[in-house]
């Protein structure tokens, strides 16, 4: 079975996403309007770029009470740097948007120096993952449901609830699957499997 993932398109860095999967043999469909989401989705991609514009779109497009409902009944969702900022609960300096994944996440956390940065660090479940941070978030602290996958300098930078992966770095800038590949083995194909 081939899973049908929904890939966010209204701004930010939705084709990389695509192209990353597409490697991965999983076939993606661009979600821009509202009833893009009535499709058969086996899963959700949330993209890098600007939250609170992605945020202002979802609702003037009528998209955002559709994905809320879709992703609090366990669709899976992948959320990277402004995608995690739409999950989270709570965001400092910043308005909540789907407010699902137990967090709580300060926005442009590294600041303008470090507003760009690359290293690599140990994801848990993954391994040596490498990460590209731009005017990246980070999440300083996450519930009880909610379990940290890593960690760059005393700051969590990725970490998944039930169905929900999130990293504040982009993945899908490097050449590297294995976070596509862990989302997908772990999350969606599992699920679409009934395990």
């Amino acid at each position: 079975m081939t899973p049908l993932l929904g890939v966010l398109a209204l701004q930010g860095a939705f084709a990389e996403h695509e192209a990353m999967f597409g490697k991965l043999s999983a076939a993606t469909v661009e979600i821009r309007q509202s009833r893009d989401l009535d499709q058969q989705l086996d899963a959700i991609v949330l993209p890098g770029g600007e939250s609170t514009v992605q945020g202002k779109l979802l609702r003037d497009l009528g998209m955002f009470d559709r994905l809320r409902e879709l992703i609090a009944n366990g669709l899976p969702v992948f959320g990277t740097c402004a995608g995690l900022l739409l999950l989270a609960k709570h965001v400092e300096d910043g308005d909540t948007h789907l407010a699902v994944m137990d967090m709580t996440v300060k926005r442009n956390a590294y600041g303008r120096q470090l507003g760009s940065f690359f290293t690599r660090a140990e994801v848990k479940g993954v391994g040596d993952v490498p990460m590209t941070f731009i005017r990246a978030p980070y999440i300083e602290s996450v519930g009880e449901d909610a379990e940290v996958l890593a960690r760059v300098d005393g700051h969590i930078v990725a970490a998944q609830q039930n169905a929900m992966l999130v990293t504040s770095f982009h993945p899908e800038l490097n050449d590297d699957l294995s976070m596509h590949r862990y989302f997908l083995d772990t999350m969606v194909l599992r699920r679409s499997s009934g395990a």
